[in-house]
């Protein structure tokens, strides 16, 4: 039979963490307790390890409990949970937790009716203000984190087959419940499920159902009526922007899947207004420029369309005097023949004119009646 393992203590070995010894003189002081602790937790541990086997447990627990403790309250370990606690990334931590919590405490306070109403008078809900605020990047960190969870959830929705989970997780909720309430009422005639059933089920309060209503239905009517603002041109850029989108979305949607398509447009929704902001001179230059040039182009085509308007309104008119005119005689003539029509005669409708004098002709002799 194998002997026991033994580990012998070399005592010569551990000079150095005596504070009496000559050498440590300089480095120890005679109120240091935490050292003099320290080493009689090491040596009573080392002592209970070259114990033989049949030590009991109580003991060896007491013994490395005893050891940790004495290392814990060390003053190198003080400082050093010091500066984990207190150091300059523990701060920053804070700090930026502090900001992140603050502004998205701003996000929320933030949803309220805006003074500006849209181009029919209406005025305009708070999700207005509220997506303003965030997409417009005023609160960073909250808009950062916002679109890190749209990214997110469009990956999980693309990758996790998160249905799946949820019944998964259903069917293991409802089988643990039903398997403790039968074993519950076998074993000790009551089942596990109905001991822990709460006294009132929980229900939503009417007001809280209200409240969520009223917010759905302005989330839905702000949908509605930026719909209705870009379609019918009240920002022409926006209405730009958004033909632009839908003529591009059209050809991509032919090779990109649905979840690629939403990524991209998430990533222009969150990332466009962040690219404007910081190049926000430059884009408003060449904006203004093109504006110019357009506005230019738009004066020379107005110009030329009136001339050529003007000048075909001179033809127009000088070919409706003309055709006035020869309208006008005509029915002169017209109404002229009506009144008094003429009649042409001619020489051949006369006799011919006796160009001797006429003869006298003797009377003829009268025959005697008979009787």
């Amino acid at each position: 039979m194998s002997e026991a393992p033994h580990v012998e203590l070399n005592m010569t070995d551990i000079s150095d963490l005596d504070p009496s010894a000559p050498s440590n003189a300089n480095n120890y002081t005679n109120g240091n307790s935490a050292i003099q602790n320290t080493k009689n937790s090491v040596l009573s541990f080392l002592s209970v390890l070259s114990t033989p086997p049949s030590i009991s447990f109580p003991d060896f627990h007491t013994a490395t409990q005893s050891a940790m403790e004495s290392v814990q309250n060390r003053p190198a370990t003080q400082k050093i949970k010091e500066t984990v606690r207190n150091g300059p990334v523990a701060q920053n931590i804070k700090a930026e937790t502090a900001k992140t919590k603050s502004e998205f405490a701003d996000l929320a306070n933030s949803r309220t009716t805006p003074d500006q109403l849209a181009a029919t008078g209406q005025p305009l809900n708070h999700y207005h203000s509220m997506f303003y605020r965030l997409l417009s990047w005023k609160k960073p960190r909250a808009t950062a984190i916002s679109f890190a969870a749209c990214v997110a959830f469009i990956f999980a929705a693309r990758f996790l087959n998160i249905l799946r989970y949820v019944f998964k997780a259903l069917y293991i909720l409802l089988g643990l419940t039903a398997s403790a309430e039968i074993a519950g009422k076998a074993i000790f005639g009551n089942g596990f499920s109905s001991q822990v059933r709460p006294k009132k089920y929980f229900v939503i309060p009417k007001a809280s159902l209200e409240r969520l209503l009223d917010d759905l239905e302005q989330l839905i009517n702000f949908f509605v009526i930026e719909f209705q603002r870009i379609v019918f041109a009240e920002n022409v850029y926006a209405t730009i922007a958004a033909f632009f989108s839908a003529f591009i979305s059209y050809y991509l949607i032919k090779v990109v899947p649905l979840w690629g398509l939403s990524l991209i447009s998430t990533s222009v929704i969150y990332l466009a207004p962040l690219v404007y902001l910081k190049n926000k001179e430059i884009i408003d230059s060449q904006l203004e420029q093109a504006s110019h040039m357009v506005n230019q182009q738009a004066t020379q085509i107005k110009d030329l369309a009136a001339q050529h308007t003007k000048t075909t309104a001179k033809t127009f008119q000088t070919y409706a005097g003309e055709y006035t005119h020869k309208a006008q005689e005509t029915i002169n003539n017209y109404r002229g023949r009506s009144a008094s029509p003429e009649v042409t005669v001619k020489k051949e409708d006369f006799p011919t004119a006796p160009k001797q004098e006429p003869v006298a002709l003797s009377p003829a002799p009268v025959a005697d009646p008979a009787i």
